[in-house]
């Protein structure tokens, strides 16, 4: 079995418990992490290869809990966007003339970006599928970039899953059992479905074991009436993810959380479209940890660090401002290694993912990685917390996913980069034409 052993690092093992980043070395073997701190440091001679990481800092892969990966493509186009010219433009516009190989090169660059900037898990909410033959590019992209993370199968909007095309997928082989890919379902919910749909496509989830996330932003709010029924039929838990949030009231929320749901916010975007203030206080308030996506890559860039900063500073300034306007409801100030925690492990729990990544200990899966803390604008490293939430995807020096390096050095492995890059300008110009999104047609 070939052993890694990585010294001398600041390692945040597990951001949750206050982890702020000690000196110590990690072994590796077999894809998992075997020995931590003087553990690792004792089996040294045994070691195949040894990397020194000193003035570096090791903490578990990013888990980037939602993503839209398809619209890799279309990067920057919709910035300037609200969120019903979102849907009309990428939704009826766009999203109809994308070939099955567009959505392959989108996921395809979309997992490598991710890669490329510390992420090691993606939760990949697939709605550019108007056909098997799309959804089997969009695993396929997943796969060639070496990702681990959960492919959300979507359905056509209220027409509700169809339970062949899920066993299709769930029996394809590329889920198989200690593979890096995980099927879940991306249902419309209670918000965007009749009341039968959303409870139809939440019990195909619990039958076959899968987590399923829906969306929860925009539009009027459905009777409560019909969470309730969903809850009281045990159909909201911990293997239900909701996405945004933004306008669920205090009443619901409670019964959201009570009920095991977890959380994920897209805080950029959220702001940006419209969507209202992220929940980051809202659930912190009820002992919830959020996870972190970076939702659109066709509005905002794709470094979930700084999304999580982000989410940790905008909420800072709306707990600065309860302060300025009631002087005696201090609250309690966010910390840094908390944006961390959203970045690793909640967003493994949200993605089902927990009991195998999240954090750096002994048996969990060897995801990580590695960041330059030398580099002259994060030196000195007074803080490794810190110098990680002020990082991007440039100081990320090494990336591990299941034990093997998928970056080193700087440089992603084994990928032409170059032909990709090419691919994707002929298929984003290609697509632009179909759409009639050239010149001034351009919203």
């Amino acid at each position: 079995m070939f052993t890694m052993l990585i010294r001398n690092g600041h390692v945040i093992a597990e951001p949750q418990s206050g982890d702020y980043g000690r000196v110590q070395s990690v072994l590796i073997g077999g894809g998992l992490v075997t020995a931590l701190g003087e553990d690792a440091d004792a089996r040294r001679e045994t070691a195949d290869e040894i990397i020194d990481a000193t003035g570096r800092i090791i903490l578990p892969g990013l888990v980037n809990a939602h993503m839209h990966s398809w619209q890799t493509l279309l990067r920057g186009m919709s910035l300037d966007w609200n969120l019903l010219e979102y849907l009309g433009n990428m939704h009826g516009r766009i999203m109809p003339v994308m070939t099955p190989e567009d959505v392959y090169l989108g996921n395809l660059a979309a997992a490598l970006t991710q890669i490329a900037a510390g992420t090691t898990s993606l939760g990949d909410w697939c709605h550019a599928n108007p056909t098997p033959a799309h959804s089997d590019a969009a695993i396929a992209g997943l796969q060639e970039a070496g990702i681990r993370g959960v492919f959300f199968l979507a359905a056509p909007r209220g027409a509700g899953h169809q339970r062949t095309e899920v066993e299709r997928l769930a029996n394809s082989g590329s889920f198989s059992k200690g593979g890096l890919l995980t099927l879940g379902l991306a249902v419309d919910g209670p918000l965007y479905s009749s009341p039968e749909i959303a409870e139809a496509d939440l019990v195909l989830a619990r039958e076959m074991g899968l987590v399923a996330t829906m969306h929860h932003s925009g539009g009027p709010s459905c009777p409560p009436e019909i969470w309730h029924r969903l809850i009281e039929k045990k159909l909201i838990g911990p293997s239900v993810n909701i996405v945004h949030g933004n306008t669920i009231d205090d009443e619901l929320l409670d019964r959201l959380v009570d009920a095991g749901a977890t959380f994920t916010m897209t805080p950029e975007v959220e702001m940006s479209d419209g969507h209202g203030h992220p929940i980051t206080g809202r659930l912190r308030r009820r002992g919830v940890a959020p996870a972190i996506g970076i939702d659109i890559e066709s509005a905002v860039a794709p470094n979930l660090l700084t999304a999580a900063t982000f989410a940790m500073m905008h909420q800072r300034a709306l707990d600065g401002a309860a302060v300025l306007a009631e002087p005696a409801d201090s609250g309690a100030r966010i910390k840094r290694i908390e944006a961390l925690h959203w970045s690793t492990g909640a967003g493994a729990h949200a993605l089902g993912l927990d009991a195998d990544v999240g954090r750096i200990a002994p048996g969990f899966q060897a995801d990580l990685m590695i960041i330059n803390g030398r580099a002259l604008e994060l030196w000195p490293n007074n803080d490794p917390a810190a110098t990680v939430l002020r990082s991007d995807s440039a100081h990320v020096e090494h990336v591990m996913i299941a034990g093997q390096l998928a970056k080193r050095d700087g440089v992603l492995c084994s990928h032409n980069l170059d032909l990709l890059l090419d691919d994707m300008q002929a298929a984003t110009e290609r697509i632009r034409t179909a759409a009639n999104l050239t010149g001034s047609n351009q919203p």
